[in-house]
């Protein structure tokens, strides 16, 4: 490789690595404590949020119009105007010349159209910084504090309670019910409030749950302990009605901090208000609206044998068919054929998941629904295949760590680093001079790029993944050690600067390469026999093998070479006693 080929090289590899490190430098270091604090929320709480925030913008805004007509924009209302714009546009109208407030509210058909161009403002602004969070590199447990909990799901009860006409086989039962469990548990853990909860499968039959931040040992025990089963129930259209009306016009004193009604008189006494709920951009449940729905379960969703997702005939829209067994089409066909043009809904965990009329009686044990998108029907046929499942689920073990001894490991931990760091720089600095500066430059880079390779992977960051880096640190300066050496050997042969440090990397580069080719080999088997803090120091280790490797081989090598040909250097300074 020529010296503009590795120019190019690092140059191209350290803006990659910025773009990988952006999302973390723009949530640790550009985002304030408190828009941090509301992305980690729940989306029930952030859609709370932006929905109180746009009922008290728009009241404010109104009550700033009525004191003076010819109130200006503000700074903070200039994305108001490029709505107004579209507005006017759409009604075939131009944009006043002296745009003010009542300019841009006018702009809006109807009050409720500007409420909802604010909440959806406040909301993209929140859900961005939930995003950038996403893409960032995560503290874990040990660092930011919180609670782990590993729960085990008793899959042999599930398919040993499996219905003698299903035409599920037990492997495929197993691994549906896994994953309705898991989606059950988010649900759960997202509506309670509970912030940025790392769910996954952790071998055949646990699911591991992390949450960062405080939280309760009893209410997550109460949350996993739970059960999801899928039901039907009657909806009570005319009290729904009433409902809605009422929220609308009381949104801030409906709702108490729990999501209890403060008021129970304003619906019947059988029923209660259930949040109707779709699948955001983001894969998260949103809450579109309220239903009111009889308490009285009308179908278990334990009858459901099957269910696939079609499309219906005539129009093609996605439909989901599902079966129910002798006992569930008896109970179904003679509620349906009592409730002609009343409307069911299908409830989840206390979500109603969809909302169907019954437009005749249903006797055939066979159902469609329709009504919803391609992504809704697939989320819906999967909670109706395993609608019947209810995975006991045990808490297997549980920790907690304060966030107070998180705060105390990353101070040790950045302090460590910063030691490890100054004293390695200080004693090349000291031994090979002028050399020293360019290990220096090297360390520096090599730090930057593991940042940014476990910010661009999502990595969580542990204090054994600090233990990686400082033992990284070490290796690296090795590398720069045996390069500088071999450079020192062949400048005592009397060659001169370029034929020296040209002969120094080339016998220097396959014991830099094998050493750490056997470094690398040792952690990749450690991240894949090892597991939790174990695996978070082989990937912290694996990437410092691989940054070592370029920042001792290339960049190291292109800043003698900057030195050699654009300030003309004859000499290296690279220790005591070298003669040239």
């Amino acid at each position: 490789m020529n010296k503009r080929s590795r120019f190019i090289l690092v140059l191209a590899v350290l803006a990659l690595c910025f773009v990988f490190l952006w999302p973390s430098i723009k949530w640790y270091a550009l985002t304030p404590k408190e828009d941090q604090a509301l992305a980690l929320s729940s989306l029930e709480n952030i859609k709370d949020y932006s929905n109180v925030k746009a009922t008290d913008d728009l009241e404010a805004l109104k009550a700033k119009v009525k004191a003076d007509e010819n109130a200006p924009l503000e700074q903070d209302q200039k994305w108001l105007l490029k709505l107004a714009k579209k507005n006017y546009k759409a009604m075939g109208s131009k944009l006043p010349e002296n745009v003010g407030l009542l300019d841009v509210m006018r702009s809006f058909s109807s009050e409720d159209e500007l409420r909802t161009a604010i909440e959806g403002h406040y909301r993209d602004q929140i859900l961005d910084n939930k995003n950038t969070y996403k893409n960032s590199v995560k503290l874990g447990l040990d660092l930011s504090g919180g609670m782990n909990v590993i729960v085990k799901a008793d899959l042999d009860a599930v398919v040993a309670g499996k219905d003698e006409n299903s035409n599920i086989d037990d492997a495929t039962l197993r691994v549906n019910a896994m994953a309705q469990a898991i989606e059950t548990l988010s649900g759960r853990i997202d509506r309670f409030g509970l912030s940025s909860p790392t769910i996954r499968q952790q071998g055949d039959d646990r699911i591991y749950i992390e949450i960062p931040g405080s939280a309760e040992a009893d209410q997550i025990n109460s949350i996993i302990q739970g059960r999801g089963i899928l039901n039907f129930r009657l909806v009570d259209t005319e009290a729904s009605e009433s409902f809605n009306s009422y929220y609308a016009a009381n949104r801030a004193n409906t709702f108490d901090s729990q999501g209890r009604l403060i008021n129970s008189s304003i619906i019947p006494e059988d029923c209660e208000v259930l949040g109707v709920y779709s699948t955001d951009e983001y894969g998260l449940d949103q809450r579109d609206g309220y239903l009111v729905v009889k308490k009285e379960i009308v179908l278990d969703g334990k009858h459901i044998k099957s269910a696939q997702v079609g499309s219906e005939g005539i129009t093609g829209r996605p439909q989901v068919s599902f079966t129910l067994d002798s006992e569930g089409t008896i109970i179904f066909g003679d509620f349906t054929a009592e409730n002609v043009n009343k409307s069911l809904a299908i409830i989840s965990d206390n979500r109603v998941k969809s909302n169907a009329v019954i437009r005749e009686a249903i006797r055939g044990g066979s159902i469609a629904i329709t009504g919803f998108g391609q992504q809704e029907a697939e989320n819906l046929e999967k909670v109706l295949q395993t609608a019947w499942l209810d995975v006991p689920l045990e808490v297997e073990s549980q920790q907690v760590l304060g966030s107070s001894l998180g705060q105390k490991a990353i101070r040790q931990g950045l302090m460590a680093i910063a030691i490890g760091l100054a004293a390695i720089m200080l004693f090349m600095l000291i031994w090979y001079k002028g050399a020293g500066i360019n290990a220096c430059v090297a360390q520096i880079l090599n730090l930057y790029i593991m940042f940014s390779i476990l910010s661009g992977f999502n990595f969580t960051i542990t204090l054994p993944s600090i233990a990686g880096m400082i033992l990284t640190i070490g290796m690296a300066v090795d590398a720069n050690v045996i390069i500088f050496e071999r450079i020192k050997e062949e400048l005592k042969l009397g060659k001169d600067r370029a034929a020296a440090i040209a002969t120094g990397f080339s016998n220097a580069f396959w014991a830099i390469l094998d050493s750490n080719i056997t470094t690398f080999i040792a952690a990749a088997f450690m991240s894949q026999l090892g597991s939790g803090s174990i695996q978070g120091f082989a990937y912290s280790l694996a990437i410092g093998v691989a940054s070592t490797v370029f920042t001792a081989l290339v960049v190291s090598r292109l800043i003698f070479d900057v030195g050699t040909e654009a300030f003309h250097k004859k000499r290296v300074s690279i220790g005591w006693g070298i003669k040239q």
